[in-house]
């Protein structure tokens, strides 16, 4: 499993496909949402109810990366052990995130580790093999992010990666119940920003 992986060992990531709508949509909502998310450290779950994202919003978003070009979901399977029976179960979705082309830099979203592996260093790595990606793919001299502004403890981590708040906000998109039901009037975003 990817706990257990040597913490150095390059990441594998492959794009994602539109028949892997329905496990990504459960990954992103339950290291985001509701209890399954309190497991790891990245829950909005006092921030925000409802949804994350939804399988017809993530089949979209990759038919659009296959015909434009300017996006793409990339995922990390991990085999998971042995069954009963001694073969090797199917693999299994553990991370994902959403890269976007915009000019020079790329946007970087949908930054999602299943809860149970979160703290093990899958994100640092995953993180890594993104700004990797994005570096190659378009060649892209920066990298930057929206981040929820009472998310601290994210911006710490994000900041000891090497990226920096800009300065910028965002507001947070209030009445549209794709990105969540807000459980406060004060959200907005902060922009985060690296140079690769």
């Amino acid at each position: 499993m990817c706990g257990a992986m040597d913490a150095d060992a390059p990441l594998a990531l492959r794009v994602a496909r539109r028949d892997d709508a329905e496990a990504l949509s459960a990954l992103v909502n339950s290291a985001y949402r509701g209890d399954s998310s309190r497991v790891g450290w990245t829950t909005e779950a006092d921030l925000l109810g409802g949804q994350r994202t939804d399988p017809d919003a993530l089949r979209e978003s990759i038919a659009q990366g296959e015909t434009m070009g300017d996006r793409v979901l990339l995922v990390h399977e991990a085999v998971q052990p042995s069954g009963p029976a001694g073969g090797a179960a199917a693999p299994a979705i553990d991370a994902c995130v959403q890269l976007e082309r915009h000019g020079d830099e790329a946007y970087l979203g949908m930054f999602t580790v299943r809860p149970t592996l979160q703290g093990g260093g899958l994100g640092r790595r995953l993180l890594a093999g993104a700004e990797q990606d994005a570096r190659r793919r378009w060649g892209v001299t920066a990298v930057h992010m929206t981040v929820i502004a009472q998310r601290a403890e994210l911006i710490a981590w994000y900041e000891r990666r090497g990226y920096r708040a800009t300065g910028e906000t965002a507001p947070f998109p209030y009445g549209d119940a794709r990105f969540g039901e807000p459980l406060r009037p004060d959200l907005h975003f902060v922009v985060l920003r690296k140079v690769l």
